[in-house]
């Protein structure tokens, strides 16, 4: 059966420096977002409802899940591009270092996972996610934005670049493919207007 699949990006999260990257929230801002954007969901047939177990990830998938009234499945392998031997960085720094990470698909940036083992782990966590889904409706997975870039990548038939990334700052985006030909729908959009 065709579905047509949601990737969406959490939205904005309250940063704490002195809390791991993973169990970081959504910020007020994040939540009230993911609030707007519940209702554009609404006319999408969702009927799967996947997630990373980041808590930022968990969060936007907690929002959509009880608006639409399905149970969201929290998926380990989603997680985001694995940055624990930095921590947290600085924006600047950050986005520097994300850049390399692009650049750079086959290497590990200052111990962060390497791009190329993140996009097989998404894309395989997709199909898997896909494989086992036996509802009627479409799918959205909730997740983090370089692995989207990297799954969007993927999809696109195209190697791995920063160019790809959801666009702005502070997440919440989403694009669409199809499940039987794996065919992109639409890029990034964001989940407000």
């Amino acid at each position: 059966m065709v579905q047509t699949v949601y990737f969406i990006t959490h939205a904005n999260v309250q940063i704490d420096p002195s809390v791991p990257i993973t169990q970081w929230g959504l910020s007020a801002t994040g939540k009230a977002r993911h609030a707007e954007f519940n209702q554009t969901a609404s006319n999408l047939n969702i009927t799967a409802i996947f997630s990373s177990a980041e808590q930022k990830a968990i969060d936007g998938a907690a929002s959509l899940s009880e608006f639409v009234d399905i149970e969201y499945n929290a998926i380990q392998a989603l997680h985001d591009n694995d940055r624990s031997a930095t921590g947290y960085l600085p924006p600047p720094e950050f986005e520097k270092t994300a850049d390399a990470f692009f650049e750079h698909p086959n290497e590990s940036i200052r111990g962060w996972e390497k791009a190329i083992d993140a996009q097989k782990r998404v894309v395989d966590a997709t199909n898997a996610i896909l494989a086992n889904n036996n509802t009627k409706g479409n799918v959205a997975m909730v997740a983090h934005g370089a692995v989207g870039a990297l799954l969007l990548c993927h999809l696109s038939n195209v190697p791995i670049t920063r160019k790809m990334d959801q666009p702005g700052s502070g997440g919440g985006n989403y694009f669409a493919f199809s499940s039987d030909t794996k065919t992109v729908l639409h890029g990034w959009k964001s989940i407000t207007l």
